[in-house]
């Protein structure tokens, strides 16, 4: 179904432009769509009935383009639920970007939050906006013929990456060693596996025949998802010590701000979370109480690049380091403009979504040479797509 909507096209409502404003929006086109997944995929909150396993992923795809031609593409995403919500929120807010300059990226930020502020500065709301944020950037990078790494300053051309897709807690132990051998095989430099059994002697089993396996000198990562109380990771971290992880991901609810302080100052394995917060705001409270080694912010989450930016440069003020979550086409460019050597999640996940592919070698991502983010939706994208409405003249 497609919604046109063209009587908010209205350049005057917009601030006035002096002569450094040379384009405008002209056109924003919204669609959502559901990626299925190829098999239901199950993490400690499913083993502990908090969640149903995890069958698809909802999008919202934002497409401006401008007066002059120019164009730019962003997505946020929703797992298990609130992706109808998002849509429908950037429905409401869509028409406040028609007439705006697509360069002054943060006032138009300002002016969607502005627009839906009854709602508040995080979760959903922002969620909505960072698909256009996200858009906003991809046509600047594109305009500049960039990549968007090196439009924001990169300090690498790639990035140590590790594989998470192959270590959910419903595959068995083969399988995941297998996994795991096939993507150090594809030049991705790290694994992680997925920890928060009820029993957790099966968890330190699993973990030890995975080090085993991968051998002393590979990168292993474990993620709890939330899902251990207080002692039970103080307990569990010490017991991992011995098998020398990079880092432990949520080992409590995202939002115990102290509980991960006690974690992260009794422990010789860094504490990384942060990437089910959704606001700026949440992640600072990680960092004054000194929660965390490693932040992991996650840019559709938090509202899209602009409050990313925000957060990246608190992170470096306070000497941490950075591992955004998920969302590999976008992070990777926000990774490699970050100042401290950073990790991203590779997740192959997306790939249906877009004509393009990210490459990797000799543990690493490599920056693409492709302008903006570098990604087109593909075909099967636009058959996945369920609804869409567009504001303005295309």
């Amino acid at each position: 179904m497609t919604t046109v909507i063209t009587e908010f096209f209205n350049p005057l409502a917009a601030i006035s432009g002096g002569q450094a404003t040379t384009d405008r929006i002209r056109h924003v086109k919204l669609s959502t769509l559901t990626l299925p997944l190829p098999n239901p995929i199950s993490d400690a909150k499913v083993l502990t009935g908090r969640q149903k396993p995890m069958t698809e992923i909802v999008f919202l795809f934002a497409e401006v383009k401008t007066e002059n031609g120019h164009s730019g593409i962003g997505f946020s995403y929703s797992k298990r639920a609130g992706g109808l919500a998002q849509y429908a929120h950037a429905r409401e807010i869509a028409d406040n970007l028609l007439g705006e300059d697509p360069s002054d990226i943060g006032r138009v930020y300002s002016k969607l939050l502005w627009a839906g502020a009854s709602v508040g500065r995080s979760g959903v709301a922002v969620q909505a906006i960072a698909a256009f944020d996200i858009a906003l950037y991809d046509l600047k990078a594109k305009r500049a013929d960039l990549p968007l790494a090196k439009l924001l300053g990169a300090y690498r051309d790639s990035v140590r990456t590790y594989n998470t897709s192959g270590g959910f807690l419903h595959a068995p132990l083969e399988e995941i060693k297998e996994r795991a051998s096939e993507s150090l095989a594809a030049g991705i430099g790290g694994i992680k596996i997925k920890v928060g059994q009820p029993d957790t002697k099966v968890d330190l089993a699993r973990v030890r025949a995975v080090r085993e396996h991968l051998g002393d000198d590979v990168p292993l990562m474990v993620d709890a998802n939330q899902q251990w109380d207080r002692p039970t990771a103080m307990r569990v971290g010490r017991a991992l010590e011995e098998l020398d992880l990079v880092w432990i991901e949520e080992p409590l609810d995202a939002y115990d701000a102290e509980g991960h302080a006690q974690l992260a100052n009794a422990l010789d394995t860094s504490i990384a979370t942060g990437e089910m917060l959704s606001s700026v705001a949440e992640h600072i409270a990680l960092i004054e109480n000194r929660s965390v080694d490693i932040l992991q912010p996650d840019a559709p989450r938090i509202g899209g690049i602009t409050p990313f930016l925000r957060l990246a440069a608190l992170a470096d003020q306070a000497g941490l380091q950075l591992a955004p979550h998920f969302a590999m086409e976008i992070h990777l460019h926000l990774a490699a403009a970050f100042p401290r050597e950073p990790w991203v999640e590779h997740f192959e996940w997306l790939n249906p979504l877009f004509n393009e592919r990210l490459e990797t070698s000799g543990g690493r991502m490599l920056v693409p040479n492709r302008p903006g983010i570098g990604i087109t939706l593909s075909d099967q994208a636009r058959a996945w797509t369920t609804d869409t409405v567009e504001f303005g003249h295309p």
